[in-house]
């Protein structure tokens, strides 16, 4: 995570972007939200390093919140999202440590039940698939999916609770091929949590939320990822 390797191709942020709305209090937390609110099942979807203003991880919610969630896009990191001109990435992780957004997401959970929903799924990029794997140990959640994670360790895996789905990339120093292959060993070991784990080829770290519309074959792949999560939600939690 500390690499500057995890910061590569930042999204142009936008306050304004998305189909949604921005609330200033949801369980606590400044947040994106999208989709009915009358939905009774729902998704939080956690950012990457360059958090809750990057279109097309609202635009991911958006089509999340399309196939009928109501979906919380949380600003667990406070206004203060990576800066690409950061000279000390380390320096902004140990500031903004996914362990204090996994005690923050608590509340925003909490938030959705009062509302009357019935199942909720977590899907975290790169820092915020730990967040989403705390939440998956903390049996806080009924479904995860992780993408392309950073800091996720196989003791993290061994404790999860809840049926998980990890997509990798082929290219990620972050979650090296190794890593995940060893994520679905371990999960294969234990027939109480179902998963699925995938590592997508020729793709690099960051490649489901930060890509260029105009190569074709990083759409493509970012398209399959998000097909993935859908129908890994719509198989745990429907």
């Amino acid at each position: 995570m500390a690499s500057s390797h995890c910061f590569q191709n930042p999204p142009e942020l936008d306050p304004a972007c998305g189909g949604g709305a921005v609330v200033d209090d949801f369980g606590g937390q400044k947040a994106y939200i999208t989709g009915s609110a009358e939905a009774k099942i729902a998704v939080v979807l956690i950012s990457d390093a360059f958090g809750f203003e990057a279109p097309k991880l609202r635009e991911i919610a958006d089509k999340v919140a399309s196939s009928g969630y109501f979906v919380v896009v949380p600003d667990f990191l406070h206004g203060d999202p990576y800066q690409p001109s950061n000279p000390n990435p380390l320096q902004w992780l140990q500031s903004h440590d996914p362990e204090k957004a996994f005690e923050a997401a608590k509340p925003v959970i909490a938030a959705l039940k009062e509302k009357g929903v019935s199942a909720i799924g977590a899907a975290g990029y790169c820092w915020g698939a730990k967040v989403v794997v705390e939440l998956a140990k903390a049996r806080e959640i009924q479904a995860a999916v992780m993408s392309h994670p950073s800091l996720v360790t196989a003791d993290d895996i061994k404790e999860v609770k809840c049926p998980i789905c990890v997509l990798g990339a082929e290219i990620d120093q972050f979650s090296p091929q190794e890593l995940v292959k060893q994520f679905d060993q371990i999960l294969s070991t234990s027939s109480t949590v179902a998963h699925f784990v995938k590592i997508f080829p020729g793709v690099t770290h960051g490649w489901a939320v930060r890509y260029s519309d105009d190569d074709e074959a990083a759409v493509k792949s970012a398209e399959e990822a998000f097909a993935d999560m859908i129908g890994w939600f719509d198989k745990c939690l429907k």
